[in-house]
């Protein structure tokens, strides 16, 4: 059964306040018996890495006699700024990217090393997370972790949170993430309508069960999240797959230009899953009634310092005829 989009918004939209008692999560992962790898893939991030490291640490000093993190992995692109010296030198396992499963050839991207880092993460549960944010708090943790130790039906958990955008003295609270406003969003709402619920499709965190991610292709680069979002849905569907609000996250900006490479690689991502699927002409059928394509719903899920919330649109999409056609004209 095909879930909708608004409905599964309100009942699988968590808020990282849920799931602040530590010790209780931790006794709760101690009953199900599981062990959780925290995987940071890595490129030229030695400002960063510690203290998202210490921080995972300190999260786990608060509940109790049962950590929630048992691995923290750091992948690292054997980055030139010494970002592997410093994953170890507080208290991380580092491996190259390169060095795992090099029989597969040199690494290709962020895509590459987090399939490569299945190779050794140990964890029931894999939870990804990005090593660039400045801003790390404990929730990008705990609140990852909440629904899918909480609530038996959820297999794969995503963040939700705002992305301020800080240009010199500037900062403007919701101008980042241009990707996945400009390119995913969209793209999703045109031909993947379950998916249009999430707040940040391209979040660099997210946690499933082990099983799941090793049983689903990766695509490599910067395709990543859009691929295991695609392949999460058609292995699982909607019901079991959740988001948490987490507040606010700074993570670095990309130059334009950046962008465009990056949005090439979800849209190509997307037209990749749609031929597998034999989806790829759909849109261009001459078979289907125009009126299919003149009226859409265009659902906008954000987040806004009074939570998650999911706007509705309807764009109207008019094709006007060649004016030579209409005004009779030779």
């Amino acid at each position: 059964m095909r879930v909708d989009a608004v409905e599964w918004f309100k009942h699988r939209s968590y808020d990282y306040r849920q799931f602040q008692d530590l010790e209780a999560m931790g006794r709760r992962k101690r009953e199900l018996g599981l062990t959780v790898s925290a995987v940071l893939p890595c490129r030229n991030v030695a400002d960063t890495v510690g203290t998202i490291i210490d921080e995972i640490h300190a999260v786990n000093s608060r509940t109790g006699n049962a950590p929630l993190v048992d691995q923290i992995l750091v992948v690292d692109a054997d980055s030139p700024d010494g970002t592997a010296q410093v994953a170890a030198s507080h208290g991380a396992e580092v491996y190259s990217e390169n060095e795992l499963m090099s029989n597969q050839g040199p690494a290709h991207g962020k895509g590459d090393a987090m399939w490569r880092s299945l190779s050794v993460a140990r964890g029931d549960l894999v939870m990804y997370m990005d090593a660039d944010t400045r801003d790390f708090r404990p929730q990008l943790v705990y609140g990852i972790l909440g629904p899918i130790l909480e609530v038996p039906e959820i297999r794969y958990v995503k963040a939700a949170y705002r992305r301020p955008f800080k240009s010199h003295e500037t900062v403007e609270a919701d101008g980042g993430g241009r990707v996945t406003e400009l390119t995913t969003k969209p793209l999703f709402n045109l031909f993947y309508p379950e998916l249009t619920g999430f707040v940040q499709p391209l979040a660099g965190e997210f946690v499933a069960d082990r099983d799941l991610f090793c049983s689903i292709p990766f695509l490599t680069g910067y395709a990543v999240e859009t691929g295991i979002m695609i392949d999460v849905l058609k292995m699982i569907g909607l019901e079991a797959m959740a988001q948490v609000d987490l507040g606010t996250r700074q993570n670095r900006h990309q130059p334009l230009r950046d962008l465009s490479r990056m949005s090439y690689a979800v849209l190509r991502a997307v037209a990749r899953r749609l031929r597998q699927d034999g989806r790829l002409d759909q849109a261009r059928d001459p078979n289907l009634p125009d009126q299919l394509f003149q009226f859409s719903d265009y659902k906008h899920a954000v987040a806004t310092p009074e939570g998650l919330k999911l706007q509705e649109y309807v764009e109207e999409l008019v094709e006007r005829p060649p004016i030579k056609e209409v005004l009779r004209v030779r």
